[in-house]
């Protein structure tokens, strides 16, 4: 099998692509790439516990811990203890955080572009339509 046959070499590559491209964007708000999919989760469902924040974003409960404390410490995030569970909390964003969402959600979107710019409208469509069919 040659590398350009190969699913798992083509997902990766464009995986990591994708990583650095938003990753160099996301730096001037004085973010990286690691704090994306949870900041992306939340503008879209706030309030989860973060166990169900770990599990949208595919990371370990200890790994979101410190994700959340950064968001934290950067005024991004409260945590407000759930009142059935002393050692649970739900994580929600602060006003802050909410008014990163447009300029991040511009960038993400900047670098979507950049990345299917050889591909024509359609094509654009099957490839997420494909995405999508093989990840659910």
């Amino acid at each position: 099998m040659k590398r350009y046959e190969s699913l798992y070499y083509q997902i990766s590559h464009l995986n990591i692509t994708l990583q650095n491209e938003l990753d160099e964007r996301l730096k001037r708000y004085e973010l990286d790439v690691k704090l994306w999919p949870v900041l992306f989760s939340l503008w879209q469902e706030e309030g989860i516990s973060q166990t169900e924040l770990s599990k949208l974003c595919d990371v370990a409960n200890y790994t979101m811990t410190r994700l959340l404390d950064q968001l934290q410490v950067q005024g991004y995030i409260t945590r407000h203890q759930e009142s059935d569970n002393r050692r649970a909390f739900q994580i929600f964003l602060t006003d802050a955080g909410k008014a990163l969402e447009q300029d991040l959600i511009h960038e993400a979107q900047w670098v979507n572009e950049k990345c299917l710019e050889a591909l024509d409208e359609q094509e654009q469509q099957t490839l997420l339509q494909l995405l999508n069919k093989i990840n659910t």
